[in-house]
Protein backbone atom coordinates (compact mmCIF):
# COMPACT_ATOMS: atom_id res chain seq x y z
CA UNK A 1 0.00 0.00 0.00
CA UNK A 2 1.45 3.37 -1.09
CA UNK A 3 1.35 6.02 1.28
CA UNK A 4 0.90 9.65 -0.56
CA UNK A 5 2.76 12.43 0.83
CA UNK A 6 1.17 15.56 0.39
CA UNK A 7 0.76 18.18 2.50
CA UNK A 8 -2.41 19.52 3.47
CA UNK A 9 -2.67 23.23 3.77
CA UNK A 10 -4.28 24.40 6.96
CA UNK A 11 -7.28 27.00 6.43
CA UNK A 12 -7.07 30.78 6.72
CA UNK A 13 -9.40 31.66 9.73
CA UNK A 14 -11.09 34.96 8.88
CA UNK A 15 -12.47 37.44 11.12
CA UNK A 16 -16.25 36.93 12.37
CA UNK A 17 -18.74 39.12 10.49
CA UNK A 18 -20.12 41.71 12.29
CA UNK A 19 -23.35 40.17 14.13
CA UNK A 20 -26.65 41.69 14.56
CA UNK A 21 -29.89 40.99 16.42
CA UNK A 22 -32.94 38.96 14.20
CA UNK A 23 -34.65 41.69 11.98
CA UNK A 24 -38.37 41.53 13.91
CA UNK A 25 -41.83 42.24 11.52
CA UNK A 26 -43.70 45.29 13.58
CA UNK A 27 -47.50 46.00 13.79
CA UNK A 28 -49.56 47.69 16.02
CA UNK A 29 -53.51 45.86 16.63
CA UNK A 30 -56.63 48.31 16.81
CA UNK A 31 -56.23 48.43 20.51
CA UNK A 32 -52.86 49.84 20.51
CA UNK A 33 -51.03 46.51 21.46
CA UNK A 34 -47.93 46.25 19.53
CA UNK A 35 -46.37 43.27 17.68
CA UNK A 36 -43.12 42.43 17.60
CA UNK A 37 -42.58 38.50 15.61
CA UNK A 38 -39.18 37.25 15.11
CA UNK A 39 -38.89 33.92 12.70
CA UNK A 40 -35.97 31.98 14.21
CA UNK A 41 -36.22 28.61 11.71
CA UNK A 42 -35.57 25.54 13.83
CA UNK A 43 -36.86 27.02 17.25
CA UNK A 44 -40.41 24.93 17.48
CA UNK A 45 -40.96 26.04 20.56
CA UNK A 46 -42.30 29.29 20.73
CA UNK A 47 -41.26 32.06 23.02
CA UNK A 48 -44.07 34.53 23.82
CA UNK A 49 -43.23 37.99 25.99
CA UNK A 50 -45.95 40.53 26.96
CA UNK A 51 -44.95 43.65 28.54
CA UNK A 52 -47.02 46.16 29.94
CA UNK A 53 -45.48 49.43 31.12
CA UNK A 54 -46.40 49.71 34.89
CA UNK A 55 -43.76 51.64 36.74
CA UNK A 56 -43.56 50.20 40.83
CA UNK A 57 -44.33 54.27 41.73
CA UNK A 58 -47.88 53.43 40.48
CA UNK A 59 -48.46 50.60 43.55
CA UNK A 60 -50.64 52.58 46.38
CA UNK A 61 -47.92 53.10 49.25
CA UNK A 62 -49.83 51.14 51.94
CA UNK A 63 -49.77 48.15 49.32
CA UNK A 64 -46.45 48.37 48.41
CA UNK A 65 -45.59 44.94 46.51
CA UNK A 66 -49.21 44.53 44.75
CA UNK A 67 -48.02 44.76 41.51
CA UNK A 68 -45.71 41.41 42.47
CA UNK A 69 -48.89 39.40 44.06
CA UNK A 70 -50.75 40.67 40.83
CA UNK A 71 -48.63 39.55 38.41
CA UNK A 72 -47.90 35.40 40.46
CA UNK A 73 -51.68 35.51 40.81
CA UNK A 74 -52.62 36.20 37.10
CA UNK A 75 -52.54 32.18 36.56
CA UNK A 76 -54.30 30.98 39.48
CA UNK A 77 -57.66 31.03 37.98
CA UNK A 78 -59.90 33.14 35.61
CA UNK A 79 -63.24 34.45 35.16
CA UNK A 80 -63.68 31.28 33.13
CA UNK A 81 -61.52 28.34 35.44
CA UNK A 82 -60.53 27.74 38.77
CA UNK A 83 -56.89 27.43 39.37
CA UNK A 84 -57.09 23.85 39.21
CA UNK A 85 -58.56 23.94 35.99
CA UNK A 86 -56.09 26.60 34.35
CA UNK A 87 -53.42 24.57 35.85
CA UNK A 88 -54.70 21.36 34.02
CA UNK A 89 -54.94 23.05 30.47
CA UNK A 90 -51.47 24.52 30.54
CA UNK A 91 -50.11 21.16 31.43
CA UNK A 92 -52.12 19.26 28.82
CA UNK A 93 -50.45 21.46 25.78
CA UNK A 94 -47.22 21.51 27.69
CA UNK A 95 -47.40 25.60 28.30
CA UNK A 96 -45.02 27.15 30.90
CA UNK A 97 -46.62 30.72 32.15
CA UNK A 98 -45.46 33.00 34.14
CA UNK A 99 -45.11 36.61 35.26
CA UNK A 100 -42.97 39.05 37.16
CA UNK A 101 -42.37 42.82 37.71
CA UNK A 102 -39.38 44.71 37.71
CA UNK A 103 -39.16 48.91 37.97
CA UNK A 104 -40.40 49.27 34.33
CA UNK A 105 -43.51 47.10 34.14
CA UNK A 106 -44.86 43.71 34.11
CA UNK A 107 -43.67 41.19 31.63
CA UNK A 108 -45.44 37.44 31.31
CA UNK A 109 -43.92 35.15 29.36
CA UNK A 110 -44.88 31.57 27.95
CA UNK A 111 -43.36 29.37 26.20
CA UNK A 112 -45.01 26.85 23.96
CA UNK A 113 -44.57 24.18 21.05
CA UNK A 114 -45.17 25.58 17.59
CA UNK A 115 -48.57 23.52 17.29
CA UNK A 116 -50.18 24.70 20.62
CA UNK A 117 -49.69 28.13 20.28
CA UNK A 118 -53.00 29.24 19.41
CA UNK A 119 -54.39 27.57 22.63
CA UNK A 120 -51.18 29.30 24.36
CA UNK A 121 -52.23 32.65 23.44
CA UNK A 122 -55.71 32.06 24.55
CA UNK A 123 -55.14 31.01 27.79
CA UNK A 124 -52.60 33.81 27.89
CA UNK A 125 -55.32 36.19 27.53
CA UNK A 126 -57.29 34.82 30.23
CA UNK A 127 -54.94 35.25 32.57
CA UNK A 128 -54.07 38.96 31.69
CA UNK A 129 -57.49 40.06 30.68
CA UNK A 130 -59.72 38.00 33.06
CA UNK A 131 -57.93 37.02 36.21
CA UNK A 132 -59.98 35.54 39.29
CA UNK A 133 -57.83 36.65 42.25
CA UNK A 134 -59.36 34.00 44.61
CA UNK A 135 -59.15 35.05 48.18
CA UNK A 136 -57.32 31.65 48.94
CA UNK A 137 -55.00 32.01 45.96
CA UNK A 138 -54.45 35.23 47.13
CA UNK A 139 -53.98 34.43 50.32
CA UNK A 140 -51.34 31.66 49.81
CA UNK A 141 -49.57 34.50 47.30
CA UNK A 142 -49.28 36.61 49.98
CA UNK A 143 -47.79 34.11 52.84
CA UNK A 144 -45.25 32.94 50.22
CA UNK A 145 -43.76 36.25 49.93
CA UNK A 146 -43.83 37.12 53.71
CA UNK A 147 -41.88 33.98 53.66
CA UNK A 148 -39.34 35.20 50.87
CA UNK A 149 -38.77 38.75 53.12
CA UNK A 150 -37.65 36.55 56.18
CA UNK A 151 -35.69 34.39 53.81
CA UNK A 152 -33.87 37.61 52.02
CA UNK A 153 -32.60 38.71 55.59
CA UNK A 154 -30.89 35.46 56.53
CA UNK A 155 -29.04 35.41 53.58
CA UNK A 156 -26.08 37.96 53.39
CA UNK A 157 -25.91 38.57 50.12
CA UNK A 158 -29.50 39.41 49.58
CA UNK A 159 -29.66 41.22 52.48
CA UNK A 160 -26.76 43.73 51.58
CA UNK A 161 -28.77 44.27 48.82
CA UNK A 162 -31.82 45.30 50.51
CA UNK A 163 -29.68 47.51 52.81
CA UNK A 164 -27.94 49.25 49.67
CA UNK A 165 -31.28 50.30 47.84
CA UNK A 166 -32.31 51.51 51.55
CA UNK A 167 -29.03 53.05 52.00
CA UNK A 168 -28.28 54.74 48.83
CA UNK A 169 -31.50 56.21 47.57
CA UNK A 170 -33.67 58.47 49.12
CA UNK A 171 -36.42 57.51 51.06
CA UNK A 172 -38.90 58.83 49.79
CA UNK A 173 -38.40 56.67 46.69
CA UNK A 174 -39.77 53.76 45.62
CA UNK A 175 -36.66 52.02 44.35
CA UNK A 176 -35.34 52.48 48.38
CA UNK A 177 -37.76 49.68 48.91
CA UNK A 178 -38.08 46.06 47.38
CA UNK A 179 -39.77 45.41 44.24
CA UNK A 180 -41.98 42.42 45.66
CA UNK A 181 -42.75 44.62 49.04
CA UNK A 182 -42.10 45.05 52.42
CA UNK A 183 -43.92 42.97 55.05
CA UNK A 184 -46.02 46.10 56.32
CA UNK A 185 -47.53 46.61 52.19
CA UNK A 186 -47.80 43.23 51.35
CA UNK A 187 -49.77 42.16 54.32
CA UNK A 188 -52.39 44.41 53.83
CA UNK A 189 -52.93 42.76 50.56
CA UNK A 190 -56.55 41.95 49.72
CA UNK A 191 -58.13 40.07 46.64
CA UNK A 192 -60.19 43.78 45.72
CA UNK A 193 -56.98 45.78 46.30
CA UNK A 194 -55.65 43.33 42.99
CA UNK A 195 -59.18 43.75 41.30
CA UNK A 196 -58.97 47.46 41.46
CA UNK A 197 -55.07 47.77 40.43
CA UNK A 198 -55.16 45.19 37.34
CA UNK A 199 -58.14 47.07 36.43
CA UNK A 200 -55.94 50.75 36.19
CA UNK A 201 -52.90 49.26 34.87
CA UNK A 202 -52.85 46.21 33.02
CA UNK A 203 -54.23 47.55 29.51
CA UNK A 204 -53.42 46.94 26.02
CA UNK A 205 -52.55 50.52 24.54
CA UNK A 206 -48.68 50.86 25.16
CA UNK A 207 -47.89 47.21 25.84
CA UNK A 208 -46.13 45.24 23.54
CA UNK A 209 -46.75 41.35 22.53
CA UNK A 210 -43.04 39.52 21.05
CA UNK A 211 -43.50 36.28 19.95
CA UNK A 212 -39.87 34.79 18.71
CA UNK A 213 -39.61 30.53 17.13
CA UNK A 214 -39.99 28.90 13.87
CA UNK A 215 -43.10 31.14 12.43
CA UNK A 216 -43.04 29.69 9.20
CA UNK A 217 -46.22 28.83 7.80
CA UNK A 218 -48.44 30.50 11.11
CA UNK A 219 -50.42 33.74 10.32
CA UNK A 220 -49.27 34.85 13.91
CA UNK A 221 -51.16 38.22 13.77
CA UNK A 222 -54.12 36.97 13.60
CA UNK A 223 -53.74 34.79 15.92
CA UNK A 224 -52.41 37.64 18.15
CA UNK A 225 -55.55 39.34 16.88
CA UNK A 226 -57.67 36.49 17.79
CA UNK A 227 -56.53 36.14 21.48
CA UNK A 228 -55.78 39.72 22.24
CA UNK A 229 -57.58 41.89 19.31
CA UNK A 230 -60.72 42.41 21.81
CA UNK A 231 -58.79 43.66 24.86
CA UNK A 232 -59.63 46.85 26.05
CA UNK A 233 -59.11 49.69 28.61
CA UNK A 234 -56.87 51.89 29.18
CA UNK A 235 -53.78 52.19 31.74
CA UNK A 236 -52.50 55.87 33.32
CA UNK A 237 -51.60 58.47 31.89
CA UNK A 238 -47.94 57.48 30.31
CA UNK A 239 -45.59 59.88 32.49
CA UNK A 240 -42.00 60.13 31.18
CA UNK A 241 -39.67 58.04 33.61
CA UNK A 242 -37.17 60.20 36.14
CA UNK A 243 -33.99 59.31 37.84
CA UNK A 244 -34.47 58.40 41.34
CA UNK A 245 -33.22 60.61 43.42
CA UNK A 246 -30.06 59.68 45.79
CA UNK A 247 -30.20 59.89 49.54
CA UNK A 248 -28.06 63.04 50.67
CA UNK A 249 -26.30 60.59 53.13
CA UNK A 250 -25.85 58.01 50.92
CA UNK A 251 -22.17 58.32 50.42
CA UNK A 252 -21.57 55.92 53.68
CA UNK A 253 -20.07 52.66 54.91
CA UNK A 254 -22.71 50.63 56.50
CA UNK A 255 -21.66 47.41 58.69
CA UNK A 256 -24.53 44.55 59.44
CA UNK A 257 -23.18 42.95 62.32
CA UNK A 258 -23.93 38.84 61.62
CA UNK A 259 -21.70 37.35 64.62
CA UNK A 260 -19.71 34.21 63.63
CA UNK A 261 -19.57 34.66 60.23
CA UNK A 262 -17.36 33.22 57.98
CA UNK A 263 -17.55 35.05 55.10
CA UNK A 264 -17.99 38.73 54.84
CA UNK A 265 -20.33 39.83 52.03
CA UNK A 266 -19.80 43.30 49.88
CA UNK A 267 -21.83 45.49 48.03
CA UNK A 268 -20.89 48.54 46.97
CA UNK A 269 -22.14 51.25 44.72
CA UNK A 270 -22.31 54.75 42.82
CA UNK A 271 -24.10 56.65 40.24
CA UNK A 272 -24.15 54.79 36.31
CA UNK A 273 -25.80 55.40 33.46
CA UNK A 274 -29.27 54.36 31.73
CA UNK A 275 -29.39 53.01 28.17
CA UNK A 276 -30.31 55.91 26.93
CA UNK A 277 -26.86 57.93 27.76
CA UNK A 278 -25.15 60.16 25.57
CA UNK A 279 -22.11 58.68 23.94
CA UNK A 280 -24.04 55.21 23.66
CA UNK A 281 -24.22 52.12 26.05
CA UNK A 282 -21.46 50.00 24.66
CA UNK A 283 -18.79 51.74 26.89
CA UNK A 284 -19.97 51.08 30.09
CA UNK A 285 -20.73 47.25 29.37
CA UNK A 286 -17.02 47.07 28.57
CA UNK A 287 -16.10 48.85 31.51
CA UNK A 288 -17.49 46.80 33.58
CA UNK A 289 -16.38 43.44 32.22
CA UNK A 290 -13.13 45.00 32.13
CA UNK A 291 -13.27 46.24 36.02
CA UNK A 292 -15.19 43.20 37.38
CA UNK A 293 -16.89 41.20 35.16
CA UNK A 294 -15.08 37.89 34.60
CA UNK A 295 -12.52 35.50 36.61
CA UNK A 296 -9.90 37.62 34.54
CA UNK A 297 -10.87 41.40 35.09
CA UNK A 298 -9.04 43.61 37.29
CA UNK A 299 -10.64 42.76 40.65
CA UNK A 300 -10.30 38.52 40.56
CA UNK A 301 -6.85 39.11 38.95
CA UNK A 302 -6.06 40.58 42.59
CA UNK A 303 -8.55 39.16 44.90
CA UNK A 304 -9.05 35.61 44.03
CA UNK A 305 -5.92 34.86 41.77
CA UNK A 306 -3.45 36.57 43.83
CA UNK A 307 -4.53 36.95 47.47
CA UNK A 308 -7.25 33.87 46.99
CA UNK A 309 -9.56 35.29 49.15
CA UNK A 310 -12.55 35.02 46.81
CA UNK A 311 -14.34 32.65 45.02
CA UNK A 312 -15.66 35.83 42.98
CA UNK A 313 -16.50 39.25 43.11
CA UNK A 314 -18.49 40.91 40.21
CA UNK A 315 -19.37 44.31 38.80
CA UNK A 316 -21.15 46.02 35.88
CA UNK A 317 -22.83 48.88 34.87
CA UNK A 318 -26.67 48.40 35.74
CA UNK A 319 -29.46 50.75 34.04
CA UNK A 320 -32.79 51.18 35.19
CA UNK A 321 -35.21 53.49 33.55
CA UNK A 322 -33.71 56.55 33.71
CA UNK A 323 -30.44 56.60 35.65
CA UNK A 324 -28.64 53.81 37.08
CA UNK A 325 -25.94 52.35 39.13
CA UNK A 326 -22.41 50.75 39.02
CA UNK A 327 -22.43 47.83 41.50
CA UNK A 328 -19.81 45.64 42.85
CA UNK A 329 -20.73 42.39 44.94
CA UNK A 330 -19.54 39.26 46.39
CA UNK A 331 -17.86 37.57 49.52
CA UNK A 332 -14.56 37.28 51.01
CA UNK A 333 -13.22 34.93 53.43
CA UNK A 334 -13.90 36.50 57.06
CA UNK A 335 -10.42 37.07 57.98
CA UNK A 336 -9.51 39.05 55.04
CA UNK A 337 -12.30 41.31 55.38
CA UNK A 338 -10.49 44.79 56.06
CA UNK A 339 -8.09 44.27 53.65
CA UNK A 340 -9.78 42.62 50.94
CA UNK A 341 -12.16 45.43 51.14
CA UNK A 342 -9.22 48.30 50.88
CA UNK A 343 -7.84 46.14 47.79
CA UNK A 344 -11.14 46.30 46.36
CA UNK A 345 -11.96 50.15 46.86
CA UNK A 346 -8.19 50.65 45.24
CA UNK A 347 -9.18 48.71 42.15
CA UNK A 348 -12.26 50.34 41.64
CA UNK A 349 -11.03 53.94 42.48
CA UNK A 350 -7.80 53.45 40.34
CA UNK A 351 -9.70 52.44 37.44
CA UNK A 352 -10.67 55.88 37.08
CA UNK A 353 -7.00 56.48 35.82
CA UNK A 354 -7.63 54.80 32.47
CA UNK A 355 -7.53 51.24 30.82
CA UNK A 356 -5.04 49.02 28.54
CA UNK A 357 -5.77 48.87 25.01
CA UNK A 358 -5.18 45.29 25.32
CA UNK A 359 -7.56 44.55 28.78
CA UNK A 360 -10.40 47.08 26.13
CA UNK A 361 -9.82 45.00 23.28
CA UNK A 362 -10.59 41.67 25.72
CA UNK A 363 -13.72 43.17 26.44
CA UNK A 364 -14.99 44.23 23.09
CA UNK A 365 -13.92 41.15 22.26
CA UNK A 366 -15.67 39.04 24.58
CA UNK A 367 -19.03 41.27 24.57
CA UNK A 368 -19.11 41.09 21.07
CA UNK A 369 -17.88 37.82 20.01
CA UNK A 370 -20.38 36.14 22.60
CA UNK A 371 -23.62 37.83 21.46
CA UNK A 372 -24.44 35.16 18.50
CA UNK A 373 -24.55 32.55 21.46
CA UNK A 374 -26.36 35.04 23.91
CA UNK A 375 -29.28 35.04 21.78
CA UNK A 376 -28.95 32.12 19.86
CA UNK A 377 -32.46 31.14 21.05
CA UNK A 378 -36.13 32.32 21.01
CA UNK A 379 -36.47 33.11 24.80
CA UNK A 380 -33.35 35.02 24.67
CA UNK A 381 -34.80 36.69 21.47
CA UNK A 382 -38.35 37.58 23.11
CA UNK A 383 -36.60 38.75 26.34
CA UNK A 384 -34.29 41.07 25.00
CA UNK A 385 -37.22 42.54 22.73
CA UNK A 386 -39.59 42.81 25.88
CA UNK A 387 -37.47 44.04 27.99
CA UNK A 388 -36.15 46.99 25.69
CA UNK A 389 -39.78 47.61 25.10
CA UNK A 390 -40.38 48.69 28.41
CA UNK A 391 -37.43 51.49 28.40
CA UNK A 392 -39.02 52.33 25.01
CA UNK A 393 -36.35 50.78 22.83
CA UNK A 394 -36.34 48.52 20.21
CA UNK A 395 -34.08 45.53 19.20
CA UNK A 396 -32.24 48.32 17.33
CA UNK A 397 -30.18 49.02 19.84
CA UNK A 398 -29.04 45.85 20.60
CA UNK A 399 -27.52 45.68 17.27
CA UNK A 400 -26.37 49.69 17.48
CA UNK A 401 -24.71 48.81 20.08
CA UNK A 402 -22.90 45.53 19.30
CA UNK A 403 -21.23 47.60 16.34
CA UNK A 404 -20.38 50.08 18.09
CA UNK A 405 -18.23 48.45 20.21
CA UNK A 406 -15.59 48.31 16.94
CA UNK A 407 -15.28 52.07 17.90
CA UNK A 408 -14.32 51.83 21.38
CA UNK A 409 -10.69 52.64 22.25
CA UNK A 410 -9.00 52.77 25.79
CA UNK A 411 -9.12 56.77 26.17
CA UNK A 412 -13.21 56.33 24.99
CA UNK A 413 -13.65 53.47 28.11
CA UNK A 414 -11.57 55.79 30.27
CA UNK A 415 -13.94 58.83 29.83
CA UNK A 416 -16.92 57.10 30.35
CA UNK A 417 -16.11 55.20 33.30
CA UNK A 418 -14.58 58.52 34.90
CA UNK A 419 -17.64 60.51 33.83
CA UNK A 420 -19.81 58.36 36.38
CA UNK A 421 -17.84 56.73 38.68
CA UNK A 422 -16.72 59.71 41.02
CA UNK A 423 -15.50 58.13 44.42
CA UNK A 424 -18.58 58.99 46.33
CA UNK A 425 -19.18 55.03 47.29
CA UNK A 426 -22.22 53.44 49.12
CA UNK A 427 -20.49 50.58 51.02
CA UNK A 428 -22.50 47.93 52.75
CA UNK A 429 -20.79 45.16 54.37
CA UNK A 430 -22.46 41.92 56.31
CA UNK A 431 -20.20 40.17 58.52
CA UNK A 432 -18.71 40.33 62.45
CA UNK A 433 -18.59 43.69 62.89
CA UNK A 434 -17.24 43.01 66.47
CA UNK A 435 -14.34 41.71 64.79
CA UNK A 436 -13.75 43.71 61.83
CA UNK A 437 -15.47 47.09 61.98
CA UNK A 438 -12.71 48.87 63.48
CA UNK A 439 -10.33 47.69 60.37
CA UNK A 440 -12.71 48.94 58.40
CA UNK A 441 -12.96 52.25 59.64
CA UNK A 442 -8.99 52.61 59.66
CA UNK A 443 -9.26 52.46 55.63
CA UNK A 444 -10.64 56.13 55.74
CA UNK A 445 -13.70 55.25 53.71
CA UNK A 446 -15.77 57.64 56.20
CA UNK A 447 -17.78 56.91 59.45
CA UNK A 448 -18.68 53.26 59.92
CA UNK A 449 -22.44 52.55 61.42
CA UNK A 450 -22.69 49.19 62.67
CA UNK A 451 -26.39 47.62 62.33
CA UNK A 452 -27.96 44.61 63.04
CA UNK A 453 -27.99 42.25 60.16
Amino acid sequence: MTRQNSELQRPEVSAPEPWSFPQAQRSELANGLGVLTYDIPGQYVISVRLAVPMPLDREPPEREGIATIMARTLDEGTARHTAEEFAELLERKGIALGAGVSDAGLIVDLDVSKRHLSEALDLLSQAVREPAFHAKEVSRHVKTRLAEIDQERAVPGQRAALEFIATYFDPRERASRPTAGTKAGVSAILPQDLVAFHAANVAPDGATVVLAGDLGDLDVVAQVERALGSWSGAGPEVVGPREAARSQDAARVVFLDRPGSVQTEFYIGCPGPDRHVEGGWAPYQVAGFVVGGSPSARIDAVLREDKGFTYGIRSGFRPRRRGGLFLTSGSVRADSTVEALGLLMDILDKARDGFTQEETQAGVDFIGKTAPGRYATADTVAEEAAGLALDGLTTEFTTTNLLALAGIDAARLATAYDRFVDGQWTVIIVGDASLYAEGVSGLGRGEVTVLPA
